[in-house]
């Protein structure tokens, strides 16, 4: 099935121009992930977004990226907080319930102008890392934790490994940097990565 492409409206700045940049619902791709990744019978099939199946997610095209500390963002994921009240607050549900009929829990939103132009697999690579941004939580024991109702628990989650390349030229591999070696000498389930773009979910949370 091929992977979804952002709309052409979104690509003609000449539409947009006094408005900087725009976003608009991206259903399509939320389906698309949702049959392809998430379900089992999906044709990139992880395992490791079986918590994600029946979440309360929204994907949006963003009609172009933005730069932040120097390093081009083309994906995000956050989760959806109002930090205002009254008419602030009340604008801003307002305007998730037109894009979405509702105010989800989580947002993903990819650079449209990116996205138009990747490979297939800096496309896939893009949409998992922000999947994996939106995590199964754990309770007090480290095991998976669950709603009353039994669905799973989610949150916000930083990347698995964060260290610099003198560190372990230096002293070595801690656990999680050998885990990433380990897999990155394997060979790739899914296809070559040629992606250079920074992480709009950390530099968010670091700002």
């Amino acid at each position: 099935m091929a992977r979804p492409m952002p709309p052409a409206s979104m690509l003609d700045c000449s539409e947009f121009s006094d408005f900087g940049i725009r976003l608009t619902p991206a259903t399509e791709v939320w389906e698309w992930l949702q049959n392809q990744i998430l379900a089992d019978t999906g044709s990139i099939h992880n395992e490791d977004h079986a918590h994600l199946l029946d979440a309360d997610i929204q994907v949006m095209w963003a009609s172009s990226a933005f730069t932040k500390k120097g390093r081009t963002v083309v994906g995000q994921a956050e989760q959806v907080a109002f930090r205002a009240g009254g008419w602030q607050k009340a604008r801003m549900e307002q305007q998730m319930f037109d894009w979405f009929g509702e105010v989800p829990a989580y947002i993903i939103t990819l650079a449209a102008d990116y996205c138009a132009q990747c490979s297939d697999a800096d496309f896939c690579a893009l949409v998992e890392h922000e999947l994996y941004h939106i995590a199964h939580a754990t309770d007090k024991y480290g095991q998976p934790a669950f709603t009353k109702d039994g669905a799973p628990k989610l949150e916000m989650r930083g990347h698995d490994v964060e260290e610099f390349v003198g560190v372990v030229r230096r002293y070595g591999a801690s656990h999680d940097v050998q885990a990433l070696v380990d897999a990155a000498n394997s060979p790739a389930e899914v296809g070559k990565l040629n992606i250079s773009r920074a992480c709009g979910t950390c530099l968010l949370k670091s700002a």
